[in-house]
């Protein structure tokens, strides 16, 4: 269908619109909360509604078009270097605590926060709930931040080694 260039341009492109739409889903996540504060229950309801909608229009399909790249890319290796299976382990960390602890966690913070409206008042499980999310988002720093580092140079560092 397509040459062997133009087929590793494609995946390419899909890469990095993944990693774009992961990467800047997550970033505008911090951001929106530290723009509308956590005080005014009417601006944590509107922060909830958005990480949640945006998780399922960024985050999680440039999760997936970033996995699946990276799948297609890697195929070239027939010995996977370190840095390639360090990625893998990070993208396996994300991928599990997206889909097991955040993709759960988002409807139930939106419904948590319009609860607060009817109380006047941010509940104790609203405030469980965002201290669970907190800790998962925290633990993704660390391995999302390896994952961006070697998805810039790690096919680099292959070069250098051969």
């Amino acid at each position: 269908m397509f040459n062997k260039n133009t087929q590793q341009k494609l995946v390419r492109l899909i890469y990095l619109v993944g990693i774009i739409m992961y990467v800047g889903g997550i970033l505008s996540h911090i951001v929106i909360s530290n723009v509308l504060g956590t005080t005014d229950l009417y601006a944590i309801y509107y922060t909830a509604v958005y990480k949640e909608e945006s998780a399922y229009i960024l985050i999680l399909p440039g999760l997936v078009l970033k996995l699946v790249a990276t799948l297609i890319e890697s195929q070239e290796y027939i010995t996977k270097p370190l840095w390639l299976k360090v990625q893998y382990a990070c993208m396996a960390f994300l991928t599990i605590n997206a889909f097991v602890f955040l993709v759960p966690m988002m409807p139930e913070m939106t419904e948590l926060a319009a609860q607060n409206i009817e109380l006047g008042a941010i509940s104790s499980a609203y405030k469980n709930s965002a201290a669970k999310e907190m800790i998962v988002g925290i633990s993704n720093a660390l391995p999302l931040l390896i994952m961006v580092i070697l998805s810039a140079v790690g096919g680099k560092l292959s070069k250098l080694e051969h």
